[in-house]
């Protein structure tokens, strides 16, 4: 009889290790507590600080907003009077200029692009430099070895889109885009909802079938259809 007590006890306390362990393992909810709440506080703030260096003549930050915002100037009330449109934090993205391309010319929403790039969260516990969801290089860019990947300037998320829109072939950027141009409430695969994205992009080339870019040195690649790489 009391082996079998002994027995059962001792199933007990390892059926409740086990379920501790389990517990202490998952840390997803402590790992993205206030997740909205912390992806929001860190773009304002990046936006602030952006805003901040670009006042004191920094060139090293840019405020870009959102692709299909950029050439909307004003708008009209209830009376049709044009007045100014009116901006949220989230219509934005914040780049940080790590090296300055030389390419003329700049992609076109219809254009095709390749690019590197690296994709990170914001920063937890257990990623304090945030988790990396996709990528094509490792570590420090190398243009050497990295990989470059294909799509349309359109076929990316918006704020993703926004930076190819504004890039120089060479341009090396790091891109902090609000969920809001990302992917808004929804989690995609790895990526939880609510995330900001960090993305450290390169802008290889882009294509332009049959266009001339007007004063552009790469006006006869364009012409014949080419990839545009300078």
């Amino acid at each position: 009889m009391k082996l079998r007590i002994s027995k059962y006890l001792f199933l007990l306390v390892m059926a409740v290790f086990a379920l501790s362990s389990c517990s202490e393992d998952d840390n997803t909810v402590d790992e993205y507590a206030n997740w909205q709440e912390r992806n929001e506080q860190a773009f304002a703030d990046t936006l602030d600080y952006a805003r901040q260096q670009i006042a004191n003549g920094s060139t090293e930050w840019k405020v870009i907003r959102k692709w299909s915002l950029q050439n909307q100037t004003s708008n009209k009330d209830q009376n049709g009077v044009e007045v100014p449109l009116s901006y949220k934090v989230y219509d934005h993205i914040v780049v940080r200029v790590l090296k300055e391309g030389k390419g003329s010319g700049c992609p076109m929403y219809t254009d095709s692009v390749k690019v590197s790039y690296l994709g990170r969260l914001l920063g937890t516990d257990t990623y304090p430099a945030g988790y990396v969801f996709d990528k094509t290089f490792e570590g420090t860019y190398d243009k050497a070895t990295a990989q470059v990947t294909t799509n349309l300037a359109s076929g990316w998320i918006d704020g993703f889109t926004t930076a190819m829109l504004n890039m120089h072939i060479g341009d090396h950027w790091l891109v902090y885009i609000p969920y809001q141009l990302a992917y808004n409430t929804t989690p995609n695969g790895k990526i939880p909802a609510y995330s900001m994205l960090r993305f450290e992009i390169v802008l290889d080339s882009y294509y332009r079938p049959g266009q001339v870019i007007p004063g552009s040195r790469a006006a006869a690649q364009a012409l014949k259809g080419e990839w545009i790489t300078e």
